[in-house]
């Protein structure tokens, strides 16, 4: 009986220090996502697609992390306009690399922002969207199909996907699940948006300049 009741203390107090890291992590996340945007936003990072590929293509070899940081960045705090970032990768790396920076970075964001979620509760996420877009989909929550509802959602190119993945981290969905959902449904709707904002602004170009 001793030991069962040691083990089950043992397994309680780890599972408190994971939470407690996961937390931690989450705050200082947040609070970095903050810094930077704010930082980006007031020296005009991102009023357009030029000035945002001037910053990336200044940092040379270093671009492309800085690219995927500010695209992190754009889900854990979403002041900037995500088909900017979006098209910015494919317009300054190629389609290839274009895609696969976003892929990195926008799958990284979106478990970041899960933790962050899941952190902070359902304030996090009303401050951040407001309660409009929160009442629209609260009723999701509560469905026993949720889970195939984000799935979907993620999958196609159309949904709020930064938002329903704060959405997702006030479920009890289980990170594994979670994770994989974002990994296999992310790649075609990243491949959608940013190519089709690509050839819309190649179709700019030779068309007005």
């Amino acid at each position: 009986m001793i030991t069962l009741h040691t083990s089950y203390n043992g397994d309680f107090m780890e599972k408190f220090i994971k939470n407690q890291i996961f937390n931690i992590i989450g705050a200082i996340l947040l609070i970095v996502g903050v810094i930077l945007a704010f930082i980006g936003y007031h020296k005009g990072y991102f009023d357009s697609l030029d000035t945002f590929r001037r910053l990336i293509l200044e940092k040379g070899a270093w671009g492309p992390l800085v690219f995927m940081v500010l695209q992190v960045v754009q889900i854990v705090v979403p002041v900037i306009p995500g088909g900017l970032t979006c098209v910015a990768g494919v317009v300054i790396f190629g389609a290839f690399w274009g895609f696969i920076y976003n892929y990195i970075s926008i799958c990284l964001g979106s478990i970041l922002v899960f933790f962050i979620s899941r952190t902070f509760g359902r304030s996090i996420v009303l401050r951040i969207f407001g309660e409009d877009l929160y009442d629209k989909y609260k009723g999701k929550l509560n469905e026993d199909k949720y889970d195939k509802f984000f799935a979907l959602a993620i999958f196609l190119p159309v949904a709020p996907d930064d938002f329903l993945c704060y959405l997702t981290g006030l479920t009890e969905m289980s990170v594994k699940k979670f994770v994989a959902i974002i990994l296999i449904c992310k790649p075609l709707s990243i491949f959608a948006y940013s190519m089709a904002w690509a050839l819309g602004f190649d179709f700019l170009i030779k068309r007005y300049l």
